[in-house]
């Protein structure tokens, strides 16, 4: 058996052990690593490997597992710690990237609770990174006059809000930027519900781009709505929030 062998089949035996928690098998050596001799030869180099104390096998397997000794080997001098210094960087990246992205949903989510206790209005704002947008203070605007004595305007409005892909459409359309705009009525490019209007700026937490804005009845306190809006998008793009 040659060393270079040997070491590969050991290395093998201990990456796969490692992953599965599982003692191995010649079989799962040749299937998995490509190794290039019979079944035969592998359970020969696995069975020096052993007498060396570099593997051991439980009685109840006739797979091998590591020893220390084994651990050791694999540790001072088969381990590829390039790749694994790679490894750890894109995990790490993954990681940190969706820590961010948590951390934008987060403090988004916390600016609409604040804006929807502000506003008498409905609020709303959207997560690029999945198309998600959430809504608050449905209900409450519902309970205005213009939706109560007009049921069918409330019910067009739901419908336009249930689909979130058209509401993302619609606001696709806007050449937003940090100061607010003020869609009131027929300017509202949300189609079917020209009896609303629509506050809405743009927000860049960290990178994170996206919408908020409220949308209520034409009968609305714009100039507090307006107000409020770029209080809340400017605490939240300077992490006050």
């Amino acid at each position: 058996m040659s060393d270079e062998r040997k070491n590969q089949i050991l290395s093998a035996i201990i990456e796969h052990f490692i992953e599965t928690a599982q003692p191995v098998g010649s079989k799962t050596i040749i299937l998995s690593y490509n190794f290039n001799v019979s079944p035969a030869t592998v359970r020969s180099d696995m069975a020096t490997l052993e007498k060396e104390g570099m593997l051991t096998h439980p009685h109840t397997s006739s797979g091998r597992i590591p020893t220390d000794k084994g651990y050791r080997m694999y540790v001072d001098e088969l381990a590829d710690y390039q790749v694994a210094e790679a490894m750890a960087r894109e995990t790490l990246q993954s990681i940190r990237e969706e820590q961010k992205t948590a951390l934008a949903k987060q403090h988004v989510h916390a600016a609409v609770n604040l804006l929807s206790q502000a506003s008498p209005n409905m609020v709303f704002a959207t997560i690029p990174e999945n198309n998600r947008t959430f809504f608050m203070g449905f209900s409450k605007m519902l309970k205005q006059p213009e939706f109560l004595e007009a049921p069918m305007q409330a019910s067009q409005v739901m419908e336009v809000i249930e689909d979130r892909q058209h509401f993302l459409n619609g606001l696709a359309k806007l050449n937003l930027k940090e100061k607010a705009q003020i869609l009131i009525g027929e300017e509202n490019i949300l189609e079917g519900i020209d009896s609303c209007s629509l506050i809405v700026t743009e927000y860049n937490f960290d990178g994170f781009k996206g919408a908020i804005g409220i949308l209520g009845p034409k009968r609305m306190p714009y100039a507090l709505n307006s107000a409020l809006l770029t209080e809340v998008r400017n605490l939240l793009q300077n992490h006050e929030l």
